[in-house]
Parts: C-alpha cells; structure tokens; sequence
C-alpha cells in the first residue's frame, strides 16, 4: 500500500502532464506532430471512356475515372492544396500482353491522364507508376520467362517506360516493381534523355502483402496473376533487408523512397527516417484503406477520426507524406 498521502502530488515536483491538455487550444499550442493537406498524394485510377466512373467493390468511396474525370479530380486536388497525384491504369483487356509492351505506349492511358491534366494547365505534381502489373497478362511487375521473374529485362522494359512517362509530362517516376538496379538504370535514362529535373520516387522497401487485394482489383491485375511476388518483393518478416533496399536505392539516385504498406510497417519507417536524410513517404494501401471503411460501415469505429489519426500516425512515425486514398476528404477536413 502507497505511503503517499491522498491528494498529495508533491513528490512529483508539482508537475501535473494534463494540465497541456486540459483545453482544445493549449493542445493545438503544444501539439508535436502537425498534418496538412500538402502531406497527402491521392492515387487515381484511370479508365478508358469519357464521364466514365466505376466503383471498385473492395474499395467503397473509391472510383475508377475516365481521363476527362481525372482532370477534374486533379483540380479539385490543386484547390485543396494537395501537392500531388499518383496514377494508376486499368488497362483495356487487348491492349494487355506477356511483355507488358502497353507500359511504353505513348498513347496509353497513363500518358492520356498526363497530357490532358498538363493541357488543363492545373498546377499539381504528377507521380507515375513504373511496373508491368498494370499491362501484363500474367499481374506480375516483371517479365516471366518459364516461371522464372526475370530482373535485368525487366529493368530494360522499365526503362523505355519511364522515358515515356517523361515525354508525356511525369514529374515523380515511381519505380514500383523492385528488380534489382532498375534505379540506376532509370536515372541514367532520364538524364541522357535531358529529363534531369525529373525526380525518382523509388518504392525501395516494398513488402509482399495481402494488404494490396483492393488495388489488384481496381488496376484489374488481381483476377489474372499467376504466382505470386515473393521472389522481388520483401518478406514481411525482414526489417533490415528493407534498410538495405533502401540504401541502394539512394545509391542509384532516388531522391525520394517510399515505404509499403503503411501501418503495419511503421517500425520500418521510422527506422528508415532515423538512418537516412532523404524525403520519406510511406502508402497507405488499398487495404488498410478498406479496412477502415468497412469498419466504419459496420459502426464499429468513427471512419473520420479514424483516418486522421492513421494519417497523423505517419507523420509521427517521420513520414514526409503519405499517398492515401483519403487524400481529398482528408483535405478537406483540414482545410475546414
């Protein structure tokens, strides 16, 4: 039993850690960790069509968007101070193959989005995903040959569709599909070709999970991948393998590196911030997202507060910004 007298705070040097947040306006005065819309990337996904929008099942409030649509997605992005997109096809069946060859397309959809957004002159950042999920016939980021992923071919068809994403107006190239060197390869590209300027957002510590089911179905990826990505993407399991992959990654010229998932590897984020003096993101994936939309449908959690804690969680982690599917909504609050 305590020898403390009842009521007698005296032993703690009259230090009593609630009075900073006894009222909303000492805790916003003393508040460490501080979100803001210019935080927050919001993945789109593009479709064929015009005013064309489909709903993605295990994605509610998420839709597909017609390049049209995108443009206007886009400034209402600009007009909430969001600094930038992430886009994300959903490329037509026939237009699909085993070399991915779509990925280099000058007239696919990622580059359709890119020209029609710089054509409407909206002032936001445009970030391009660099993988074959999104154009292969098989859902695999590399090349298969007899089973086999194969990393240097892979890197070389990444290449031609970087520099395509370059001509058509990409700012950020965001090499997603983690084959060994595809860093270097892309950022000698970008420079022979006179695209300096154009930065390397690299999804260096990019984990195999099942977090990532929603986004497969709204790329179409999911339903036709045959295997799975063990072989290149990291075993959830390894947090320095991951710090490896990301000091490589800042070797070959990425000027920015990317966490994946999000929640579920803040350990790994906040490891990456401490070790390295790089921008920092994390993506806070498709079912993170999910999960905390039906959550909220079922009633079991308030979806607003949730959000934004699970944003702020980011920042507090040492995340220089967050791509989320909440972006705009989140914005909006914020800017309230």
């Amino acid at each position: 039993m305590s020898n403390w007298p009842k009521h007698d705070m005296s032993f703690l040097g009259g230090r009593r850690q609630r009075r900073l947040r006894r009222t909303g306006w000492m805790r916003n005065m003393v508040r460490e960790t501080v979100l803001t819309p210019h935080d927050l990337i919001w993945p789109l996904f593009v479709i064929e069509g015009h005013n064309e929008r489909t709903a993605i099942r295990t994605l509610p409030g998420v839709e597909r968007l017609s390049v049209d649509l995108v443009v206007e997605a886009a400034k209402a992005a600009a007009a909430e101070g969001i600094p930038a997109l992430a886009l994300f096809p959903n490329t037509q069946d026939d237009r699909r193959n085993a070399d991915g060859s779509e990925a280099w397309n000058p007239d696919n959809l990622t580059a359709q989005a890119l020209h029609a957004i710089r054509d409407a002159g909206v002032e936001i950042g445009l970030i391009t995903d660099v993988a074959l999920d999104e154009y292969s016939s098989d859902g695999q980021d590399g090349l298969v040959r007899d089973g086999e992923i194969l990393n240097d071919e892979t890197v070389e068809a990444m290449v031609k569709a970087a520099l395509m994403q370059a001509r058509a107006g990409a700012d950020i190239i965001a090499p997603s599909d983690m084959m060994d060197g595809r860093v270097a390869a892309i950022r000698r590209a970008l420079d022979a070709e006179g695209f300096d300027h154009v930065a390397i957002m690299a999804y260096s510590a990019k984990f195999a999970s099942v977090y990532y089911g929603p986004f497969r179905e709204a790329v179409g990826s999911g339903s036709r991948l045959i295997g799975d990505k063990r072989t290149y993407q990291l075993d959830y399991a390894n947090s320095d393998e991951a710090m490896r992959e990301v000091a490589q990654d800042i070797a070959e010229g990425a000027d920015m590196v990317m966490v994946k998932p999000g929640l579920p590897y803040l350990d790994i984020v906040q490891r990456v911030s401490d070790a390295f003096d790089v921008p920092l993101f994390a993506y806070q994936v498709s079912g993170e997202y999910a999960m905390i939309r039906f959550a909220a449908q079922a009633g079991a959690i308030n979806g607003e507060g949730a959000m934004l804690e699970s944003l702020v969680a980011f920042k507090r982690a040492g995340c220089d910004g967050v791509l989320t599917y909440f972006a705009l909504e989140a914005a909006r609050i914020l800017n309230a």
